[in-house]
């Protein structure tokens, strides 16, 4: 890109998922240029249709010789799934668009900061809504009666109802011109109903953030560079030298600089990163609260499989919806791809107590192996899955401390740590008795996720806090701008900034919140910082 004087670029975004892909589009916008730095690949149609096939394709783990996108990372405490590459997490997401409840608004972290965020909000996610093209999704099947009659055995049937999806439904298979943004968008093709949103879209149906905001901040002229992986952050001359180095081939370190930097790396990435800078002095300002209030959306995975011949796979990975009580959400989910699940399930068994728990599990296994084993190979096995995703506005966090790695002692990793707050279930009672219900209805069997039951690990894809909004640097990392408490020109835009619950899938929170953030960035022609204190 062309050289700015001493900067490289006026903002250098590192991360591509929600956070990152507004921030790339709304301040070239705006005047800056922009970089953006992604570990991840940039994927073709081709490497996620080969994703189906070949788990090297598909899992993340580029040291390990797999280069795909999809990884898990399993701590003391819980296991976290999510998405490598540009677009980050949405190559993996399922595209459910949900508001949040005036719970999380009426939440004290929230309320601490002075801001009406409801009405703050409502106008960014409208915005967000608009860019992700929402639509209500207008497709209803088998799996969808079940969990409408499990929403009525729970008491909850007037909750029900189909999920406002990120998907263009349009014609099935039939490809036409961008029905988004008068023109500017690519072209799409409308859903097949093919059940693997989870694998990411090689068809053009789902809403990805390569087919919106990355595809229109690269035409404004944003650059993303893909295969490039932050290790530092620190100030220079006035802005930032980030230090770079390609994730699987040695030899190929960097520099960038830029007169501001905006984190987007995700929960994970982006408090690692801080935590690391921090250690070594390139930070060292950063707030005590950093790897603080860390939340899994109090989530607990369940599943139901079905009778041999049972074929619930067409359809949208999510299509419906409801609330089994007034602090509760669940989402049915198609898991075509998730081959991985076969070795992840086992009987469901009530217990709150985890040690307890998880020897009911193992005697249960061990009393019917054949059982067990016959799970594993069921023929058609995801077909017949329907995996239950349950989230609950209540209250619950853990720590994520940057400290030596039990295994290999000479390196520093994240590692969970339990607080004073509620610990995130790794049982939850009204799950499973969704479960149940569902299962009761639709001849299956209910199935409990064997590292909640077995190994006690809150799971989940919708992880947040970390680098939470505070006032000062003793309630947070970030104040109410995003900006970084000490490192003035250094911000956070993703979902380690929420320091609540939310209760529904978070991604449109967190482009609204992106949105809002990037409305009250400085201006290009703002000065560049002539002091980083």
């Amino acid at each position: 890109m062309e050289h700015l004087g001493r900067w490289d670029a006026d903002v250098v975004v590192v991360g591509s998922g929600f956070g990152g892909a507004v921030s790339a589009l709304r301040l070239t916008e705006a005047g800056h240029s922009v970089l953006v730095l992604e570990k991840g690949r940039r994927l073709s149609d081709a490497d996620l249709l080969a994703a189906r096939r070949d788990p090297r394709a598909y899992l993340w783990a580029p040291r390990a010789g797999m280069r795909g996108f999809f990884w898990q990372r399993i701590f003391r405490h819980m296991a976290i799934i999510g998405g490598s590459g540009v677009g980050g997490g949405s190559i993996v997401w399922a595209g459910v668009l949900l508001e949040p409840g005036d719970e999380f608004y009426d939440a004290t972290p929230l309320t601490a900061l002075g801001i009406d965020w409801k009405s703050e909000l409502a106008p960014h996610l409208a915005r967000a809504a608009r860019m992700l093209g929402r639509v209500t999704n207008p497709h209803h099947g088998e799996m969808d009666d079940h969990l409408h009659a499990a929403a009525k055995a729970v008491g909850a049937e007037a909750t029900f109802g189909p999920v406002p999806s990120a998907i263009f439904f349009g014609r099935p298979g039939v490809t036409e011109p961008d029905p988004f943004f008068g023109g500017e968008g690519p072209d799409r093709t409308g859903c097949r109903l093919c059940g693997e949103c989870l694998l990411g879209c090689p068809y053009g149906a789902k809403n990805q953030l390569t087919l919106n905001y990355f595809f229109l901040a690269e035409k404004r002229g944003a650059q993303v560079r893909p295969e490039t992986e932050v290790v530092s952050v620190r100030p220079v001359d006035g802005g930032y030298e980030l230090a770079t180095h390609h994730p699987w081939e040695r030899g190929r370190e960097s520099t960038v600089r830029a007169r501001r930097v905006v984190l987007a790396a995700g929960v994970l990435g982006t408090v690692e990163l801080l935590h690391r800078c921090r250690e070594t002095g390139a930070l060292p300002r950063v707030s005590d609260q950093l790897g603080q209030h860390v939340r899994t959306n109090s989530e607990a995975l369940t599943a139901v499989l079905q009778p041999r011949g049972d074929d619930l796979s067409r359809g949208p990975t999510i299509s419906s919806d409801f609330h089994p009580d007034e602090r509760t959400h669940t989402t049915q989910n198609r898991y075509m791809g998730g081959w991985h699940m076969r070795a992840q399930l086992g009987p469901m068994v009530d217990d709150d107590d985890p040690g307890r728990r998880a020897r009911r599990v193992v005697l249960s296994i061990l009393g019917s192996p054949l059982r067990q084993l016959r799970l594993m190979t069921a023929h058609r096995f995801l077909n017949r899955l329907t995996v239950l995703t349950t989230m609950q506005r209540l209250d619950s966090e853990f720590a994520l401390d940057h400290r030596r790695s039990p295994l290999r002692p000479w390196r520093r990793v994240l590692r969970s740590r339990l607080t004073g707050g509620v610990r995130p279930p790794s049982n939850l009672p009204v799950a499973n008795e969704v479960t149940r219900a569902f299962a009761e209805a639709s001849g299956g069997r209910p199935l409990n996720l064997l590292g909640e039951s077995v190994g006690g690990l809150s799971v989940t894809a919708h992880v947040l806090g970390g680098a939470v909004m505070g006032a000062t640097a003793a309630d947070g990392v970030v104040d109410a701008n995003h900006e970084v408490h000490g490192h003035p020109g250094l911000y956070v835009a993703d979902a380690s900034v929420i320091p609540a619950n939310l209760g529904v899938n978070p991604s449109l929170t967190i482009t609204a919140l992106a949105e809002r953030f990037a409305s009250r960035f400085p201006a290009a022609d703002g000065p560049v910082l002539s002091e980083t204190p």
